[in-house]
């Protein structure tokens, strides 16, 4: 039975024997034997060759113990064993102690599952060690940028990790490669440099695990890191110059909406209002037509009853709206009396600028003017009235 074996012990409840207590008692009955075969060999006149051979005997034995002995060993918790039976894999074993048939029959190999590996692409051991073919990438939109990025990855079954692959490292390489032209190539180049950069590494470490499951590596991965991502070194500087364009073209667009978001409300209050003037306007003079038609239409009835009284009516408020608000001299010439009639407006800022000594000196001839000026004011009241009612 094999030391490997679970049911080892469940016999009598003992653990397995110690292989230095085992040697030491087999070692104590070969002695005791050479030496009883030796006494009675002597007695009975033993001879040399059977003392070699019981030697040789002792030798075989410890060499096969020792054999047997190199099958043990032991798997840590991190770790499993691949036990070979001549190169074909026999059995995974878990941690603990094994033992396995020693060599040439069976061979194990201890992989590590929680080791942390690390691969670099478009770089080795520094980012400015660069891998201009493994680094330089197409975008959707024609656009070369150089991208550097970093995998992490551990072993998930370590059957498949052992003979599924010849260079590990390479081929996570190659499929990280692969897995990131892809998801560049469907994506524009603004996107992967700047807001895009964790959905690009999202998308090529779920595409590179899809590739090596179907290899069955045996491999499973961690993270996809983003080192760097950047235009050419040839064609940097125009790159910039293009995102400075870029800035300075968003920077004059909000300037000018916010221009538009100043003058468009301000021109659409100035339009409502002249709406609003010219709607008043409209009413205002459609009111007055209505007016005007209304009072020619009484006039019209009045002047079929006297035609000559309403002429000499109309010709009168005529001169009155035409007369009144002018300065003029009256002149009597039909009596052929000299006296002039003065402005009345002149005569009214005489009486205004006035003062009282003057009113106290001429107080008889004051009052016949003051009478009259009152008289040519209440006439010129009566004649702006009847103006705005014809208005």
């Amino acid at each position: 039975m094999g030391l490997n074996d679970p049911q080892w012990g469940n016999k009598n409840n003992a653990s397995p024997p110690d292989l230095e207590e085992l040697l030491r008692k087999l070692n104590e009955k070969v002695a005791a034997m050479m030496a009883g075969k030796g006494g009675r060999g002597n007695a009975g006149g033993g001879t040399p060759g059977q003392a070699f051979a019981g030697g040789l005997g002792l030798i075989v034995v410890i060499a096969a113990l020792i054999w047997l002995g190199s099958g043990f060993y032991i798997v840590d918790e991190s770790q499993r064993g691949v036990v070979l039976r001549f190169g074909k894999m026999v059995e995974t074993t878990q941690p603990g102690p094994r033992w396995h048939l020693p060599f040439p029959v069976e061979s194990v190999e201890i992989v590590n599952l929680s080791q942390v590996r690390t691969v670099e692409v478009g770089y080795r051991d520094n980012v400015k060690n660069k891998m201009l073919k493994e680094s330089l990438m197409l975008t959707d939109d024609e656009n070369i940028i150089d991208i550097q990025f970093a995998v992490q990855y551990f072993l998930k079954d370590p059957a498949d990790y052992l003979f599924n692959n010849r260079t590990p490292d390479e081929s996570v390489r190659h499929a990280a490669e692969t897995a990131i032209r892809e998801v560049v190539g469907k994506s524009k180049m603004d996107f992967v440099l700047y807001e895009g950069r964790e959905q690009v590494a999202s998308a090529a470490t779920k595409l590179m695990q899809e590739i090596l499951d179907r290899y069955k590596s045996g491999i499973l991965i961690s993270k996809l890191t983003m080192q760097n991502a950047q235009p050419p070194e040839q064609v940097q500087a125009a790159f910039d110059d293009a995102v400075k364009a870029g800035q300075d073209r968003e920077r004059q667009k909000n300037e000018g909406q916010s221009y538009a978001n100043d003058v468009v409300p301000r021109a659409r209050g100035t339009a409502s209002r002249l709406t609003q003037e010219a709607e008043g306007y409209k009413q205002s003079v459609i009111a007055n037509a209505e007016g005007d038609v209304s009072r020619f239409k009484q006039i019209l009835v009045e002047y079929d009853k006297a035609p000559a009284v309403t002429r000499e009516r109309m010709y009168l408020d005529m001169m009155q709206q035409v007369m009144g608000n002018i300065s003029k001299v009256m002149v009597d010439q039909k009596s052929g009396s000299s006296l002039l009639y003065l402005p009345l407006d002149k005569l009214i800022e005489t009486s205004r600028a006035g003062g009282a000594a003057t009113e106290v000196q001429a107080a008889p001839a004051p009052t016949s003017q003051s009478n009259d000026s009152n008289a040519a004011q209440r006439a010129r009241s009566s004649l702006l009235g009847r103006d705005r009612e014809a208005r």
